[in-house]
């Protein structure tokens, strides 16, 4: 059975049934040619002999090799680390832009966030609400006043927040001087429509953008 199954299938195909499918069959030798060819081509680095046995050996589908491309490592850009960007003063304000009037288009813009975030600041608006949105916002361009702190000079120190970092608040005076002021061991003052918000500063030691996920308690102690 299994000769003449091999036998159909190495017959020559008859001349009339090759010329309705459009197929010449080959000669044996041609057929042998083809068949080495693709073996080779299809397990490239394999001698005749190591094709013959692993053909005999194993059911493999024959392909033809296809070359793999290298894969280009892509180089990220890398951002400024600490260091270089104090080098380069990034942070710095500039003693020419350090204006009390150029910044108040920023604080009316911070006066407008916050009545959107506050959903408007009314008589009837709950203060521990409003306390803990303001917690979880952002603080640039608000009027900070030093209510209370260890250090009695910074004691009233009134401005505009130009910027804030972990461990300080940078304020604009009116009489356009830049004042640092350290969060630890002071209670900044806040003032908007009428609404007086309180910060403890030794609990508010974060980066204005980690502070949105942490949790706050509305009442806050100070040592001073």
């Amino acid at each position: 059975m299994f000769s003449y199954l091999l036998g159909l299938v190495q017959a020559s195909l008859p001349p009339d049934q090759g010329h309705i499918l459009g197929i010449v069959s080959q000669s044996d030798k041609q057929a042998e040619m083809f068949t080495n060819g693709f073996l080779k081509n299809s397990l490239p680095g394999m001698s005749k002999k190591e094709i013959g046995d692993f053909m005999l050996h194993k059911a493999v589908v024959l392909k033809y090799a296809k070359k793999e491309k290298k894969k280009k490592n892509k180089k990220r850009a890398k951002g400024l680390n600490a260091k270089q960007r104090r080098e380069m003063k990034v942070f710095q304000l500039k003693p020419e832009h350090q204006k009390y009037e150029l910044f108040l288009p920023l604080h009316e813009l911070w006066e407008q966030y916050i009545r959107d975030l506050c959903n408007g600041l009314k008589p009837e608006s709950n203060p521990q609400t409003i306390q803990q949105r303001l917690l979880k916002a952002d603080f640039h361009g608000a009027i900070l006043t030093v209510a209370r702190s260890k250090c009695p000079s910074y004691v009233g120190t009134t401005g505009i927040l130009v910027q804030e970092m972990k461990h300080v608040f940078k304020i604009i005076t009116k009489e356009d001087k830049l004042k640092v002021i350290p969060k630890r061991n002071s209670v900044f003052a806040v003032e908007i429509d009428g609404f007086v918000s309180h910060i403890y500063g030794s609990k508010f030691e974060l980066r204005s953008s980690e502070r949105s996920a942490k949790k706050f308690k509305v009442k806050g102690t100070i040592d001073l």
